[in-house]
């Protein structure tokens, strides 16, 4: 690698962003802050639920709402700056600043594929397992799952980001995306970028096909399962325990897939970046949305916990009146 001293020819980078016509700048942050907006109160009031309503505190609403957290965590590492640079037409982020943006960007994101995978095995043992599932899914397990990913998603993210910020960027620092993501990155360096594009290729082929194969045996085992169910009561239900799962998974694999596994001559700058505003932006915001509105466990403790609220409401109101 490329001694400290001489990694980097330049001490910033300007961000092309999504569009140059001044007159769709307004436009785009009104939207991508009532996006943004949206993602915060969804994901952090799923949290916030769950942590405070007992009938919640279960495996599967434990990997959620740590699922929520990292959504809600790449979301601000991309959206925040999109939002800054939209409101004041100011697109340069600090050397320092990108490499912080994709070492988190990078540490979420990898932290959710194996939250992800965690989410499949856990729905793997209450349906295949059901008699087994306490012991197999105690607390401890289920910490010790969720701790890994983000020691994994940090780890992984600390290699990424050291190997490509040790290379040396002489050649330009406009950055033709919207956030620092490694494709654009290494495009513009004029070091030898073959080791790095190999580090960041194979750990994202570990992580992309270990968490895809606990996912799919996982799945493969809980639809053996379903159909030797009987009762057409009993498979609907079982189905139903993993729809949301499911959708989730393909929504965030099918965009990794198609950003990160694709010979560079298929891409187009304009595809990618409707892409990656997909699963930096809309993700988070809509995975909220697919667990909630198919879980009548979460919509029934929020309607319980907006109905307390309402009455304390009401006894504060009635106290300041008396």
């Amino acid at each position: 690698m490329t001694s400290m001293e001489n990694r980097s020819e330049v001490n910033e980078f300007i961000l092309t962003g999504l569009t140059d016509v001044p007159e769709l700048q307004v436009p785009l942050f009104i939207m991508f802050t009532l996006i943004y907006l949206i993602t915060l109160v969804e994901n952090l009031g799923i949290v916030a639920l769950i942590s405070s309503e007992s009938c919640l505190h279960t495996p599967m609403y434990f990997f959620l709402s740590n699922l929520s957290l990292v959504d809600f965590g790449y979301s601000s590492a991309v959206t925040l700056k999109v939002m800054a640079g939209l409101l004041t037409g100011n697109k340069v982020i600090s050397y320092n600043g990108c490499a912080t943006q994709l070492f988190f960007f990078g540490s979420f994101v990898t932290a959710e594929s194996f939250l992800l995978a965690s989410m499949a095995y856990d729905r793997y043992a209450a349906i295949c397992k059901p008699l087994y599932y306490t012991t197999t899914m105690k607390s401890t397990v289920c910490a010790h799952l969720a701790i890994d990913a983000y020691i994994y998603g940090f780890l992984a993210s600390s290699i990424v980001t050291g190997y490509t910020f040790s290379l040396s960027f002489c050649r330009s620092n406009i950055v033709h995306h919207f956030f620092c993501d490694i494709p654009p990155l290494l495009v513009l360096s004029c070091s030898d970028i073959h080791i790095s594009q190999l580090v960041v290729f194979i750990l994202g082929s570990l992580n992309t096909f270990f968490t895809f194969v606990v996912i799919f045996t996982s799945y493969l085992s809980i639809f053996i399962t379903i159909l030797t169910i009987h009762s057409t009561k009993g498979r609907q239900k079982a189905f139903s325990t993993c729809a949301s799962h499911l959708t989730a998974v393909s929504i965030f694999y099918g965009t990794i897939i198609f950003m990160y596994f694709q010979p560079s001559s298929s891409h187009s700058m304009d595809t990618d970046k409707m892409v990656s505003v997909f699963y930096t932006m809309v993700i988070p915001m809509l995975n909220p949305l697919v667990y909630s509105l198919r879980n009548k466990d979460v919509k029934n403790a929020f309607r319980k916990a907006v109905r307390v609220n309402d009455f304390n409401w009401i006894i504060f109101f009635l106290r300041k009146k008396i």
